[in-house]
């Protein structure tokens, strides 16, 4: 038995797939004052849809939810199943606080010697 599906359906079940990965990326990717959503993101790189994306090359920045969460090094790497997918090639995160440049002492659970009588 061999199953065949018309043209229509199988746009119809493309389309609803992709609306479906845009719905639940919560990640957006900005380079030269545009922004991109992102359908996947995984360790080594991320994809958006080849439709709307560029061929991005260099510095990138990665947000999710409105916040800041990665610098990155980029190249456009291949384009699979409607994605264009970038490798990273540097992935730096977002410090929410400036580094220091001493050694931080943990005062935690030091206690104030009692006064003695």
């Amino acid at each position: 038995m061999s199953t065949f599906l018309s043209q229509e359906v199988l746009a119809g079940l493309h389309a609803a797939r992709k609306r479906a990965r845009e719905r639940q990326s919560r990640m957006l990717v900005e380079a030269d004052g545009k922004t991109y959503r992102v359908l996947s993101f995984w360790e080594s790189g991320f994809a958006l849809d080849a439709e709307t994306a560029p061929h991005l090359r260099g510095f990138v920045d990665l947000y999710e939810r409105g916040q800041h969460l990665y610098q990155c090094l980029i190249v456009a790497a291949s384009e699979e199943d409607g994605r264009m997918c970038y490798e990273f090639k540097r992935l730096t995160a977002i410090q929410d606080r400036p580094p220091v440049d001493f050694a931080v002492e943990d005062t935690e659970g030091l206690a104030l010697p009692r006064p003695s009588a």
